[in-house]
């Protein structure tokens, strides 16, 4: 090919292909393969430190106001942290990227490890500003994969969720059981090890195409990694700004019942850490379901926006079942569809943003997409922790049913007058 004697330079010899436009598609396969491997790891170790961290913060001493001030914490690092990783990806490459998210999460684990006060449980969150695996595998998929299979690609990232809460929920709670907190922290280290040496053996420097158009201006780019505009600058793009509010607004309900659920779970259901490890697995396994069989069928047959309102509509109804919940089987049974509209939601939106932009500033967006999770994962545990303190937790499942109802209704009204617009 014409093009190996312009790549070859930029090339490492772990890795031949750098760009897009020199990988064959049988190659990105390949390549897209591997990042479903790592993020599904990714996915397994951080279920597993969720099978830790409550446990070891109510040994510490915390309430579910200080637990939810913790994960407080972690929302605004990532917060910060999203958007620029984001953009970090963009400018250095998929490899350099993952290779950084792989590294924090090594530290992250190891700090769990040793911490023995309260102040040691704050500051083991910090590396969590670099922790970005999902969103860099979620922009190497993007990139990789056609316009018109990108949510179907990106709904197997789902489906990888689902593989990674199974194992790493089942794995957390068995060894938190047996070994205690600081063997299953360890052992989340070792794994996060082996998941960086997957990124530097198999993923390719950039995945980006045109990667040698863009190379010139590499140097002007790095040097406005922490520039704000440069970030912000994707909102002016049509529709992005809409999808996003739709996203926060819509997502902030669901947000705080997922990141009160460690509590929910171990004050309202009374569960154990084995116990807690197995409903995670079955909450994993009807992702999969889910994501393996039927929202890539949805996204092939189905436009983008009708999956939006679907998805938004069955939250709402969630929302009401999850008010009037009395115990962990009724839960069980609210699971089906919640983790329905949670998938959908995400991978509708995701794909409608990433191609709402250019090819070059994927992982940028797919930053700003993680830094609504991390919006939610901030505002969440303190109104959350609030809520249920005071109002106990149907306030929540009825806060998320009015406020999914009331987007559902203005999108649908929206969509409605944009059909009658054109059928004139």
């Amino acid at each position: 090919m014409s093009g190996r004697g312009e790549t070859t330079k930029e090339t490492s010899p772990r890795a031949p292909l750098p760009t897009q436009d020199n990988v064959t598609e049988q190659q990105k396969k390949k390549i897209i393969r591997i990042v479903y491997i790592i993020a599904a790891l990714d996915i397994t170790w951080m279920f597993l430190q969720f099978s830790v961290t409550p446990y070891l913060a109510k040994k510490l001493g915390f309430d579910t106001l200080w637990f939810g001030y913790l994960q407080t914490t972690v929302g605004v690092i990532q917060l910060l942290g999203g958007p620029m990783f984001g953009r970090f990806a963009d400018i250095f490459g998929a490899r350099a990227a993952l290779s950084l998210a792989c590294s924090s999460t090594v530290v992250f684990f190891l700090l769990l490890a040793i911490a023995e006060n309260p102040a040691m449980l704050f500051i083991h969150k910090l590396p969590t500003v670099f922790m970005h695996v999902l969103p860099a595998s979620q922009m190497v998929v993007a990139d990789l994969s056609a316009p018109e299979k990108r949510a179907e690609a990106l709904s197997k990232l789902g489906l990888c969720f689902g593989i990674g809460m199974i194992a790493g929920s089942t794995l957390g709670g068995h060894l938190n059981t047996r070994f205690g907190e600081t063997f299953t922290a360890c052992f989340g280290a070792v794994g996060s090890a082996f998941s960086l040496l997957l990124v530097l053996k198999f993923i390719p420097k950039t995945t980006k195409s045109q990667a040698s158009g863009t190379n010139k201006d590499s140097e002007n780019k790095s040097k406005s990694l922490f520039n704000l505009g440069e970030i912000t600058r994707l909102l002016k793009f049509p529709g992005v700004k809409r999808t996003f509010v739709v996203k926060i607004v819509a997502g902030l309900p669901s947000g705080i019942f997922q990141v009160m659920f460690s509590i929910i779970a171990l004050e309202f259901f009374k569960l154990k850490p084995e116990q807690n490890g197995y409903l995670m697995a079955y909450f994993g396994i009807t992702s999969m379901v889910v994501q393996g069989g039927v929202v890539g069928r949805l996204t092939a047959r189905c436009s983008e926006n009708s999956l939006l309102l679907l998805s938004i509509g069955v939250s709402s109804l969630v929302g009401l079942a999850q008010a009037y919940m009395q115990d962990v089987f009724q839960f069980c049974l609210i699971v089906v569809p919640m983790v329905f509209s949670l998938n959908v939601f995400n991978v509708i939106t995701d794909s409608m943003l990433t191609k709402s932009v250019p090819s070059s500033e994927t992982g940028t967006m797919m930053g700003l997409c993680a830094s609504v999770q991390s919006l939610l994962r901030t505002v969440g545990p303190t109104v959350g922790g609030f809520m249920y303190v005071n109002y106990g937790i149907s306030s929540i499942g009825l806060i998320q049913f009015v406020v999914n109802i009331a987007v559902f209704v203005h999108l649908l009204q929206r969509h409605l007058r944009k059909t009658a617009e054109h059928q004139k």
